[in-house]
Formats: structure tokens, C-alpha cells, sequence
């Protein structure tokens, strides 16, 4: 079975089984939050409804598979996605593209990072209103953490 396989497949059998599936993530797409190479995801059967804001591993039309966060709806049902580290580009996908939601990070020394409390739903909203100026912010960040290659 290779990896996208595993992700149209093992994934959302899985998770709509009721298991939760940890990801290893790669990439530096959703700085400052999730680090690729780093940190892994806990996935979970996508919900009926999903949010702006909310995490979710997905099909998209631009990039293919894609661990993002719902930027915006669209009226005809359309999700765009941007990573937290990116500036601009967004990619987009139906609701049936969306395998599975994110509810937590995994850091290395095995502690769970929730991603719905309160606190990273505020956090995420504050980043959200700072893209204007992410990317001066991303550059520090960079600058100031030993991330892994």
C-alpha cells in the first residue's frame, strides 16, 4: 500500500470506524503551530458540519493531498484551505474530498496538544487576523527556532 492509498483509503476507513489514526506531518505549511518532521496529527472521522478554523487532511484540486486549515465556505460548498505558514495560496475541495479532521498535535515526547480547546481556537483566530503581516512574523520564527531538516 503506498501513502496515497493509505490517505484516500486506511484513513477514513479508520477513522470512520471510530479509531483515531496518528499522522506523521512533513513540511513547513502549518508553521507555527505544527512542525513537519516534528510534530504528528490525531485524526478523526470527519464531522457533519465542519468550521472555519478547524484542521482537516483533504484532496485538494491545486496541491493534492494537503494538512490545512478551512480559511473560508463558499455558498456552493466549496472549502478553501491555507496552512498557517503560507501567505497566499489557498487550495480547494468539496466536503466529500475531506478525509479527516485534526483534534490534536503529537509532540515527540508523546504529549497531546488538543487543537479544540479554547486556548488554540483563540490563537488560531488571532493568526488568522495577522496574514497581513505572517510573513515577518514566519521569518522570526524561523530564525529563532532550531527546526528539524
Amino acid at each position: 500500500m503506498n501513502y496515497k492509498d493509505i490517505l484516500e483509503n486506511a484513513i477514513p476507513q479508520l477513522t470512520n470506524e471510530g479509531r483515531e489514526v496518528i499522522l506523521p506531518v512533513d513540511g513547513r505549511s502549518m508553521l507555527p503551530f505544527i512542525v513537519g518532521g516534528r510534530d504528528s496529527l490525531v485524526l478523526i472521522k470527519k464531522y457533519d458540519t465542519l468550521n472555519v478554523g478547524e484542521i482537516v487532511l483533504a484532496m485538494t484540486k491545486e496541491a493534492g493531498y494537503v494538512i490545512h486549515r478551512i480559511d473560508s465556505i463558499s455558498d456552493d460548498g466549496t472549502y478553501a484551505l491555507l496552512g498557517d505558514g503560507n501567505l497566499e495560496r489557498r487550495e480547494h475541495c468539496g466536503y466529500d474530498d475531506i478525509k479527516a479532521v485534526a483534534v490534536a498535535v503529537m509532540k515527540p515526547n508523546g504529549k497531546r496538544v488538543p487543537l479544540q480547546n479554547g486556548w488554540n481556537k483563540f490563537t488560531a483566530k488571532i493568526w488568522r487576523g495577522l496574514l497581513p503581516i505572517r510573513r515577518y512574523l514566519l521569518w522570526i520564527y524561523r530564525k529563532t527556532h532550531n527546526l528539524p531538516k
